[in-house]
């Protein structure tokens, strides 16, 4: 369905000041809901194409597994452990 775009501006010129703030507010809506599906839907497609993602996914659930996961602490302690290394020049 086509829409005549000066037809539905004069529409709009003809409401009430209150209808023409919802009918700028349910534009602004569209505008958005169409903006996060693309955004959804690109991420998604692009996602399932990297490479890399894909690989550090795989290694993840072989890590899982096998045990070697962290919880919070443990990865909390790991990260200290790494910056002090590096705070004091020895290799990560």
């Amino acid at each position: 369905m086509r829409v005549n775009r000066e037809e539905l501006k004069q529409m709009i010129d003809r409401i009430p000041e209150q209808d023409a703030l919802e009918v700028f507010d349910f534009i602004g809506y569209l505008n958005m809901k169409r903006e996060k599906e693309a955004l959804e839907q690109l991420d998604i497609e692009l996602l399932a194409k990297d490479p890399a993602l894909i690989s550090q996914i795989q290694k993840s659930q072989k890590d899982q597994e096998n045990g070697r996961m962290y919880n919070q602490e443990q990865g909390l302690a790991y990260l200290r452990k790494k910056v002090d290394e590096f705070e004091h020049g020895q290799s990560l």
